[in-house]
């Protein structure tokens, strides 16, 4: 038995010091994260993340004091050896999970978005319904459930078109030739002013930006309040269909591209 005597004040004195280092440590440490990461306002999912890193480096904190402590140095050059074999075949093996991961935190903290923001990148567009670490996954508007890596949105330029409290909408109007320039821009003006969901200020603009082919091209702008694509739609829809119905009455054309084809046909006989 006294052969194992020292052995065994060695396996005590490493469990005792590993107990003491995890909750001593676990304590402080968590308690200062939570403090640095609630005092720059970050995400809850950033504070997530922060507490689980934390986590794992008080653990291996606690293994390396504990093996320093019980005097095993064997021990505690396989321990550090392994963990950093491991570190460098994971960091391999998952350089886009880590890129990914990253991305994930940058869009956390910079809130180019957030969730149920109507937004538009590269690839598509939709409505956000849930910012992981690792992906976004979007709802497009055909209610179909896209999931993109972070790296791909916060590489590349991401249009949030709800971002602010207001949105200004353009369509243009095309007219003829013919008709009067001024009667038409009074009667877009007077159908903006008239729609409950434009509004007054910014007010609404015309101005003439194309000479078609066929057609003068009167550009309308219009803002409207708390933009979602849902009001958008129904606005812009129901402005034109207002201005078309007004130029109707008013006996303004607005015409289609016309094409005239000539030439001849020859038939041989055979």
């Amino acid at each position: 038995m006294s052969m194992y005597g020292p052995f065994l004040v060695d396996v005590m004195a490493f469990l005792t010091t590993l107990v003491a280092v995890y909750l001593v440590g676990n304590f402080l440490v968590m308690n200062l994260v939570s403090g640095w990461v609630k005092k720059r306002g970050l995400d809850e999912t950033i504070h997530d993340v922060a507490d689980s890193v934390a986590h794992i480096l008080v653990v291996f904190a606690a293994f390396a004091i504990a093996l320093t402590v019980a005097g095993f140095p064997s021990f505690l050059t396989a321990f550090a050896t392994l963990g950093g074999a491991l570190a460098l075949a994971i960091g391999f093996a998952s350089q886009e999970l880590i890129s990914n991961f990253v991305s994930g935190l940058f869009i956390l903290k910079d809130k180019p978005f957030k969730k149920g923001d109507w937004i538009e990148w590269s690839n598509g567009s939709g409505t956000v319904d849930e910012i992981d670490l690792r992906v976004t996954r979007i709802k497009t508007f055909d209610n179909e459930l896209i999931t993109v890596s972070n790296s791909e949105l916060a590489n590349n330029a991401v249009k949030n078109p709800v971002a602010h409290d207001t949105l200004r909408l353009k369509f243009v109007f095309g007219i003829g030739y013919e008709d009067d320039i001024e009667e038409a821009t009074s009667i877009i003006m007077e159908e903006a002013r008239k729609h409950d969901q434009i509004l007054e200020e910014p007010g609404p603009s015309v101005r003439l930006t194309e000479l078609g082919d066929s057609s003068v091209g009167l550009q309308s702008r219009i803002w409207i309040k708390d933009p979602a694509r849902s009001d958008f739609v129904k606005t812009r829809s129901t402005f034109v269909q207002n201005v078309k119905e007004r130029f109707d009455e008013e006996g303004i054309d607005i015409p289609y591209p016309n094409r005239t084809l000539s030439g001849k046909l020859e038939v041989e006989e055979f």
